[in-house]
């Protein structure tokens, strides 16, 4: 079944994930074909939506404007492939002090589910890292490891069985084309 909802992580899945975060927008750097793989997902009519922790900000590390400025960046790269995102829950609580919001807890994907009066069943989270996987399990949504970012990584450490099943591609493109039933053989 094509799911309703597709819930993106974005560093590893949209942007090259940095060890050092992105703190600038010039560090922003899209990962080839994600914002031409999201373009599908909007011409599908499938809504996208971006769940992300982003604990640069719960830390110091960059202000709450310049996480705006990151993000402008990133609809500004997603335009230029006519891509959009339909909603965006971004939880910038440190690691110390994590509410329901930060992966691996589910908030962020309850609430892109509610914005869009969906079940989990309707929707999948695409990510790079096993709390991504964590919080679409809790969720009750389908799962997909992306091997960009993190995920390479995660998929070598193994994927818990609680956790299953997961179905792991290449890249966001490569999830897409399986998402709308495109893969050949």
């Amino acid at each position: 079944m094509t799911p309703r909802l597709v819930m993106l992580d974005r560093d590893g899945v949209l942007n090259v994930d940095r060890p050092d975060s992105v703190k600038t927008p010039d560090e922003l750097v899209m990962l080839p074909g994600a914002a031409a793989a999201v373009a599908r997902l909007n011409r599908a009519g499938i809504k996208v939506a971006l769940v992300s922790n982003q604990s640069v900000v719960g830390r110091g590390v960059v202000s709450a404007e310049m996480l705006d400025r990151i993000q402008g960046k990133l609809r500004e790269a997603l335009a230029r492939d006519k891509a959009r995102l339909d909603f965006v829950a971004i939880c910038t609580d440190p690691p110390w002090a994590a509410s329901e919001r930060r992966k691996p807890g589910d908030g962020m994907l309850r609430e892109a589910l509610r914005r869009f009066s969906l079940s989990p069943y309707e929707a999948v989270m695409v990510g790079d890292a096993i709390g991504d996987l964590q919080a679409a399990a809790k969720a009750g949504c389908g799962r997909i490891l992306v091997r960009t970012g993190k995920g390479a990584a995660t998929q070598a450490a193994g994927i818990p069985p609680d956790l299953l099943p997961v179905t792991v591609r290449a890249d966001l493109n490569e999830a897409v084309v399986h998402l709308l039933g495109e893969e050949e053989g």
